[in-house]
Order: structure tokens, then C-alpha cells, then sequence
């Protein structure tokens, strides 16, 4: 009987403990479904908060895109709005940008401390009409007074005097073109090559061959003519070379020694130009900068160079206008010098630098409104795939002026100007074996000239230079 009693307490006692079990399971159960609800809300209310921020912050990045989108509009959009607008310009930022005049000097040289002038140019850039002029200023022009003590002292290269007396230099070429100058870079040709490899190298055109060799520089050219890709080392050469080892230079159609030199100066710079501006060397602008910053003495403010980068990034080099100082060069009290034109000079500096408030092509569109296409416009449409090299050797600046116009107005494509050494001849030369009618046609333009065939080394159907004999 005990035992069936005890039995029977047992059973209840685990009735009891199963029945407590099963309510406090139940009540865990509840306790965790009212965590999770809990849970869930503060999920909830989590989310909700972040989807308002997010839809907070797409809406401002709409804004910002928007706004951007304008403003790039507004810049002129491509690669010049986009910078402008990223370096925040908006639409009045170009119209109180004024046309800009600097000196560029690049010096060159063996010893650190002793670095000479090898280029002088007097720039401007107008970034309204995106136009540019280079005046080339040969490195023996005279700024003395008297001719009969003249002493390489007193040559422009050595008023600089290896970067103590850039005011100096400054204040005699504003005396010789009167043109005020508030800006100047000395760029060391160690940017030129590490800039020319930074972006590939270069491809350019070489007029001639170049074999030089400088033991005390310890420099050493041999390039050989043609077009060809150059890199940094070779540019250096190119625009360091005036004449061989043999004395021979530039040919006289080319514009000799330091004519030519210039020359050659100004064109790989607007080649450089306009392949640093190329799409896929965008990405190499930051370097390009970098090495320009280390290799450049400027007393430009970088807010300035802000304010035009924009513009000139969509500068295109058929806008490039570029002279050389006219003068002569001569021999005076034993040292070789170059004696400025000073009459020259004047007209020079105003086709050059002249502010112009009406474009020509306006002027002339204008003037020429017909609806019927006659044979003369015909052949003018034609002439227009000759290009044509003009070369100044008569000593005035207005007859080159005279017959870019004059050329044009038949026209001709004149894609290069500049002077030469005097000559007394008119050369008319044919480089692509162009038909003798065209030749001729040419020949009766200018009423003078001998004509000739030669290879191609200007990229340009005909190189004509003026004589003396075009009057």
C-alpha cells in the first residue's frame, strides 16, 4: 500500500513540475516574442530613419548634379566646362577674365648656378576668343645705347643674368615693343624633358638633320630630319640646336641660325601644346603640373593660373599667331649682335598683340552674303586644301600682312607665317608636286617669283618667301 501510495505521489509531483515547466516555458516564450517585436520596431524605426536620409541625400545629389549640369552648360560644357565648373566658375567668371601678357624664358645650362636665356618670348592669351600670340625675342638683341661699345653684356640673354635681373629683362623688352608686362615663367629645360616624357614624347616634324657636339655643356645633338616621335632628351636637342659641327644651319627658306632656331622653338611648342591637350593625356595633367611647379619660377599667383586654366585646356593652336622681333643682325665693335627694327617693330607688335573687337571672318562674312555659288567661290573652295607656308624676307612686316590677305582673299590656306632672312628673290616652292596651273595661279598673285620643287619638311603644299623684289 506504501508503496503504491508513494508511486502516486510521485506521479503527481511530476504533474506538478511538468504543468510549472510548461508555464514558465510559456512565459520565456512570451518574454522572447515581446524581444523580437521589440526588436523588430527599433529595426524598423532604424530603417525608416535611414531611408529619410537617404532619399535626404539623393535629393541634395540631384540638387548638386543639377546644379553642376548648369553651371557646366553655362561654362561652355566639355573638358573647359567641366573644369571651370569644378573649380567653381560660373557664367561670369570668363567675361571679367582680362587678355593676359607674360614673359617666358627658358633657360639651359651645365652648371646649377649658372643658367642662360636660350628663349625669350613675349606671350599674351586672350581667353574671350581664345587667341594667343608668341613674339620671339632673339637672345643677341641689343639693348645698349651704342652700337660702337657695343660688348655681349649688353645682349637681352645676358641682362637676365642667370635669374638675378628678370626685372631688367622685363623692363628693356617693354621698352622695345611697349607693351606692359606684368607676368613671367622661367621654365629650366629639365621641365621641358621630364613634361615631353611624362606625356609619351612628342611627335614632331625635325626641318633638318642636327649633328652638335658641346664637350664644356657636355651636350650632344643627332637628330635626323622627318617626322618622328621625340622624347624628352631629343626635344631638348631640338631646341637648343643653331648649327652643326660642320657650320651649316637651317636653310635660308627656313629662316638660318637663330631665325630658324626660333622657329623651330615656337612650333614644338605648339605641338606640345596641342598633344599635352589631347584626351588621353588628361590623366597626365596632374603630373604635368607637378613637374611644372618644381621646375618653374613664376611670380603668377596661383589664383590667377586657376582662373585660366579652364579656358586654355580648349585653347586650339590654329588660334596661335607668332612673330620674331624683326631686326638684323650685324657685327658691331667686334661682338655680333641683332639690331631691332624699331618702325617694324611697331607694326609687328600691333597685328600681333592689337585687340580686335570685331573677328575678320565676321567682317568678311558680312560683307560676301550671296545664295548663288559662282566659279570663282567655287575655286576658292578648292584653294582652300592648298596649305601654304608664307615667309617675310623683304624687311617689312606689311608686306607680309599685304599678302596673307591677299592669298586669302583667293582662298589659299595660310597655315604658317613668319620672316626670314632677307633676300632680294621671290621663291615660290611646290613640296607636294601640286599641279603647275596652281603654281602658276600663285605666281601671277603675286606678280614675282621663281618657282621650284622640293621635299616636304613643313607639312605644307608650298612654302612661298617674299623678296625684296615683291615691292
Amino acid at each position: 500500500m506504501k508503496k503504491e501510495e508513494m508511486n502516486e505521489n510521485n506521479k503527481t509531483v511530476k504533474k506538478v513540475e511538468k504543468k510549472a515547466d510548461k508555464k514558465k516555458l510559456k512565459k520565456e516564450r512570451k518574454k522572447e516574442e515581446k524581444r523580437i517585436k521589440k526588436e523588430k520596431r527599433k529595426k524598423s524605426k532604424a530603417w525608416k530613419i535611414f531611408k529619410i536620409i537617404l532619399i535626404m541625400l539623393l535629393i541634395a545629389f540631384i540638387i548638386f548634379v543639377g546644379m553642376f549640369t548648369y553651371r557646366f552648360i553655362k561654362n561652355g560644357g566639355g573638358l573647359q566646362g567641366f573644369i571651370a565648373t569644378a573649380m567653381g566658375h560660373d557664367e561670369n567668371t570668363l567675361k571679367d577674365l582680362d587678355k593676359i601678357y607674360f614673359l617666358l624664358v627658358g633657360i639651359s645650362g651645365y652648371e646649377e648656378d649658372y643658367k642662360l636665356a636660350d628663349t625669350i618670348m613675349l606671350c599674351s592669351y586672350d581667353p574671350k576668343i581664345q587667341e594667343a600670340s608668341i613674339l620671339s625675342i632673339p637672345r643677341d638683341t641689343y639693348v645698349g645705347k651704342n652700337k660702337k661699345k657695343a660688348s655681349a653684356s649688353y645682349k637681352i640673354n645676358s641682362v637676365y643674368r642667370n635669374g638675378e635681373n628678370i626685372d631688367g629683362m622685363i623692363e628693356a623688352i617693354e621698352d622695345i615693343t611697349q607693351i606692359d608686362i606684368d607676368n613671367y615663367l622661367i621654365v629650366d629645360t629639365d621641365a621641358l624633358i621630364q613634361i615631353v616624357d611624362a606625356i609619351g614624347g612628342v611627335e614632331f616634324n625635325v626641318p633638318i638633320d642636327m649633328k652638335y657636339d658641346d664637350v664644356t655643356q657636355d651636350l650632344h645633338i643627332d637628330l635626323k630630319a622627318g617626322y618622328q616621335k621625340l622624347n624628352g632628351e631629343q626635344a631638348e636637342w631640338l631646341v637648343r640646336f643653331r648649327h652643326n659641327n660642320d657650320g651649316t644651319s637651317y636653310p635660308v627658306e627656313y629662316g638660318d641660325n637663330d631665325i630658324g632656331r626660333m622657329r623651330t622653338q615656337r612650333e614644338f611648342i605648339e605641338a606640345t601644346l596641342k598633344q599635352t591637350l589631347k584626351p588621353e593625356n588628361i590623366l597626365n595633367l596632374t603630373k604635368v603640373a607637378e613637374i611644372a611647379f618644381n621646375n618653374i619660377n613664376t611670380n603668377m599667383t596661383f589664383q590667377t593660373i586657376k582662373d585660366y586654366i579652364p579656358y586654355a585646356v580648349n585653347f586650339s593652336t590654329e588660334n596661335l599667331k607668332t612673330e620674331t622681333l624683326p631686326g638684323t643682325p650685324e657685327l658691331a665693335n667686334g661682338v655680333w649682335i641683332y639690331t631691332v627694327d624699331k618702325k617694324e617693330t611697331e607694326k609687328v607688335v600691333e597685328d600681333l598683340f592689337a585687340d580686335e573687337e570685331i573677328p575678320q571672318e565676321e567682317v568678311d562674312g558680312q560683307n560676301t552674303i550671296n545664295t548663288n555659288t559662282t566659279t570663282s567661290e567655287k575655286n576658292n573652295e578648292d584653294n582652300n586644301e592648298i596649305k601654304i607656308e608664307l615667309l617675310n624676307g623683304t624687311g617689312k612686316s606689311s608686306n607680309l600682312t599685304k599678302v596673307t590677305e591677299l592669298l586669302k582673299q583667293k582662298g589659299y590656306n595660310v597655315v604658317k607665317t613668319g620672316n626670314t632672312n632677307t633676300t632680294s628673290k621671290t621663291q615660290i616652292i611646290n613640296r607636294t608636286s601640286q599641279s603647275s596651273k596652281i603654281t602658276k595661279e600663285l605666281k601671277d598673285i603675286l606678280d614675282v617669283g621663281t618657282t621650284s620643287e622640293k621635299s616636304n619638311n613643313s607639312n605644307v603644299d608650298y612654302t612661298i618667301i617674299l623678296g625684296k623684289d615683291y615691292e
